[in-house]
């Protein structure tokens, strides 16, 4: 396991190298753009890129979500000033929910037999680990629902425990809708210098309806 895990990683900084190989300006522009954090600036880079500009926006977020930084709300505004608030918001979720799904495949991938290890000798971690594996699906689901949550915290603490990949992601998927709304709407509203509440309400409204939505899921299907 230990070279499957090697190997692995070999490929992934191969998949680098080969980017840089045949486009050598791009990785360091999309780093540089990365440190800036520069909402404004994100969206004019991302609408350089003409009839790809969508295809380059999923990716770019996808990739942000998936290493967890730089905070997500930089990409999801962007595409709302881009592609209007509606479908700035679909492509974000999306995007995201793949991203944060090939972040918790890697880092289970990688680490979670050591986590294992470590659980296995603490019975508050065991019982911790038992209780994610019942209730991690309504858990995860309100964590990601909170604006402004560390998308890679929550990537770790999913990957970590007993959390199933079909219950992460859809968790995941349902959640992000109220959080990357919210986030959004406000980082959209303050750069374009408009006002509409009525858009937060209809997204808390949203929110309320998936958390019930969720306790029932849980006491009907969840054992």
């Amino acid at each position: 396991m230990k070279a499957v895990k090697m190997v692995a990683a070999l490929l992934i900084v191969l998949m680098f190298v080969v980017i840089h190989l045949i486009a050598p300006d791009f990785l360091p522009e999309v780093l540089e753009l990365l440190s800036h954090g520069d909402i404004s600036e994100t969206a004019e880079y991302i609408k350089s890129y003409g009839s790809m500009a969508i295809a380059f926006s999923f990716l770019l977020t996808l990739f942000v979500n998936a290493i967890g930084f730089p905070p997500a709300i930089i990409f999801s505004t962007a595409n709302t000033l881009i592609f209007g608030i509606f479908w700035g918001i679909v492509l974000s979720v999306v995007a995201e929910t793949v991203g944060v799904t090939i972040s918790f495949l890697l880092l289970r991938f990688f680490f979670r037999d050591t986590a294992k290890q470590l659980i296995e000798k603490s019975r508050f971690l065991r019982s911790i680990d038992k209780y994610s594996s019942k209730k991690g699906f309504a858990v995860m689901l309100i964590a990601r629902m909170v604006p402004y949550m560390p998308s890679g915290v929550l990537n770790a603490v999913g990957a970590l425990s007993s959390l199933s990949l079909r219950d992460y992601f859809l968790a995941s998927f349902i959640g992000k809708f109220p959080s990357t709304g919210i986030e959004a709407i406000i980082g959209h509203d303050t750069i374009t210098q408009q006002e509409d509440f009525t858009r937060i309400i209809v997204v808390v409204i949203f929110a309320i309806a998936l958390i019930i939505g969720a306790l029932w899921y849980e006491r009907r299907h969840v054992r």
